[in-house]
Order: structure tokens, then C-alpha cells, then sequence
């Protein structure tokens, strides 16, 4: 009972808050539940469902190069610009953390923090405007703080 209910708090805290993808999110999960058939989907889904999710979230982001939208004279106008050059830069340096933050959670086995990612990421979608993109960022943050402090 305790899991659905931290399911439906989450679902609230995001209708609320017009955190319309996490509303949906825990939506779906609590059905799922209240269907009882999560021991069936709920594997299927933390399995795949991030890698799903990030091929669905790409091809959204390149529908515009896939329609024409974006021509090749404006990429190589955005590359040879300052916001170009910074926005690749910083593509690099967040991609590179989403791949730590996910290794961090996985294979290194710190899946205890969750609880706080995901609040945190729930909370800024909710009352600050943010998109729930960002535990793996965040866990990746995190797996840098925490080999920089265990060095020292």
C-alpha cells in the first residue's frame, strides 16, 4: 500500500503543480498498480523505458532536421557561432554526466538515492517551471561530487 501511495502523492504534488509529464508519468504507474498487473509491466518498463523514452525525446528534438525546418546553412551558422560552440560544449559536458549519473545509479548501485532525485526533479517541474529530464544529470553531478570528495 505504501508504494501507491507515494505513487498518488507524486500524481498530486503534479497535477498541482502542471507538471503535466510527471502527472501522466505516475498516472500510468498507479494504474498499472491499482490493475495489479505491475509485476508483469513494471519490469518491462525499468528495463527499456529509458532508453524508449530517450529515442522517443530525440526524434521529437529532430523532427525539425527530419522536415526541413532546419536547413544545412543554418547548422553551419549555429556551429560557427559563440551560442553554437557554447551550446555543444555544454551538450558534451551534460551528456557526459546523464552517462555517469545513469552508471552511478545502475552498475554502481546507488539507487537509494532516488527517492531525492526524483522528489527534487517533481518539485522544479511543479513550482519552477523545469522538465523532469534531470536526475540523470543530477546522479551524474552527484557520482562527479562524490569521486572528487573521496579523493580528497
Amino acid at each position: 500500500m505504501e508504494p501507491t501511495l507515494i505513487i498518488l502523492a507524486i500524481l498530486v504534488v503534479a497535477v498541482l503543480g502542471r507538471a503535466n509529464s510527471v502527472a501522466v508519468a505516475a498516472g500510468l504507474l498507479l494504474m498499472i498498480k491499482l490493475l495489479q498487473v505491475d509485476r508483469y509491466v513494471f519490469p518491462v518498463i525499468e528495463k527499456g523505458g529509458v532508453f524508449w523514452g530517450l529515442v522517443l525525446l530525440i526524434a521529437a528534438i529532430l523532427i525539425p532536421l527530419a522536415n526541413g525546418k532546419i536547413s544545412h546553412q543554418d547548422l553551419w551558422r549555429v556551429f560557427t557561432s559563440w551560442l553554437g560552440v557554447f551550446a555543444f560544449v555544454f551538450s558534451l559536458f551534460t551528456t557526459y554526466l546523464s552517462g555517469q549519473g545513469l552508471q552511478y545509479l545502475t552498475v554502481q548501485g546507488h539507487s537509494d538515492v532516488m527517492p531525492a532525485l526524483i522528489l527534487g526533479a517533481v518539485i522544479a517541474a511543479a513550482f519552477m517551471g523545469g522538465v523532469p529530464v534531470g536526475p540523470l544529470i543530477t546522479s551524474g553531478l552527484l557520482a562527479l561530487a562524490v569521486k572528487v570528495i573521496s579523493r580528497a
